[in-house]
């Protein structure tokens, strides 16, 4: 059984899910995939002690302070390889971008490839179904594009200001599939 509750955030309201011990999901208004990683219809339940230290954890976050990933107890519905490019978001430092490029070396490296689809990593990272947590709004275009965010593009700058990211290298595409 999976419950849900809501959240009103800086950047909107958010949607949270849970199995009941592990948060497996968290999406924006109209983010794209919303909910979709949730195999069955959720029930709305606002008193269980995974969704409080989640908003907790939110509160913390969005009043500019640092929450480790690792103080919620997350299970992301998923595959293997999403799994696997997920825990490399994990390893992203607050504050900071890396690149899908960055992301696919990883992951070759990890499968003893000497290289990794880059379509398939943005594909994963697209997928995220924790986002803020899961810091998929961290990964950039290699030439600074802040494109490929299924929460909007706009939520994507508004998380990275928050986190003090230096934005003068970044912009908004003005043609992609993700704005």
């Amino acid at each position: 059984m999976f419950f849900s509750t809501r959240y009103p955030s800086p950047i909107g309201m958010l949607t949270l899910a849970c199995d009941g011990a592990h948060l497996t999901g968290l999406w924006m208004e109209g983010q794209k995939y919303f909910g979709g990683a949730i195999p069955e219809p959720m029930t709305e339940r606002d008193d269980l002690p995974v969704f409080r230290a989640a908003k907790n954890w939110l509160d913390r976050y969005f009043a500019g302070q640092k929450p480790e990933i690792s103080e919620l107890p997350l299970h992301p519905i998923g595959g293997e390889f999403r799994q696997e490019v997920w825990m490399i978001l994990c390893e992203i430092p607050y504050g900071e971008v890396v690149t899908y490029g960055d992301i696919a070396k990883k992951m070759a490296a990890k499968k003893g490839k000497k290289t990794m689809s880059g379509q398939a990593v943005g594909g994963a990272v697209g997928h995220n179904p924790i986002s803020i947590i899961i810091p998929c709004h961290r990964v950039v275009g290699a030439n600074g594009s802040l494109t490929g965010y299924a929460g909007g593009v706009d939520k994507k700058v508004k998380l990275l200001a928050l986190e003090g990211v230096d934005m003068s290298r970044l912009f908004i595409p003005t043609k992609g599939t993700a704005l």
